[in-house]
């Protein structure tokens, strides 16, 4: 169990430098997908503009983690700007679910 009695830096940087760590991570895994892949299931103008707001919450969390690090994480980031940021997620992890579920469902057809 994590000690209560951190300083308002020290819990700033135990939860938000993973999570911004985290955002960095998922973002750059769904824009690969959305960059290397033809999803079908969206349409081209779909997905161009699903990568757009990828790369545009990209930018926003790399500004995020510069100013975090750069005030030795003396700044939080208001819950306003992070949901947005994990409901971009979410869209993004059930485009890469759908999209892994078609590529399956196409193996196994070549199988058969």
């Amino acid at each position: 169990m994590q000690d209560s009695n951190l300083s308002e830096p020290e819990l700033l940087k135990t939860i938000l430098q993973p999570l911004l760590e985290d955002f960095q991570y998922w973002f750059a895994r769904s824009r690969t997908l959305l960059e290397t892949e033809q999803l079908d299931f969206l349409g081209v103008q779909e997905q161009t503009k699903l990568l757009e707001r990828v790369k545009q919450a990209q930018e926003e969390v790399n500004t995020a983690k510069m100013l975090f690090n750069a005030t030795q994480g003396q700044v939080g980031i208001d819950m306003a700007t992070l949901m947005p940021w994990h409901q971009l997620l979410s869209e993004c992890w059930k485009v890469a679910m759908r999209f892994r579920t078609e590529q399956a469902t196409l193996q196994q057809q070549d199988g058969i």
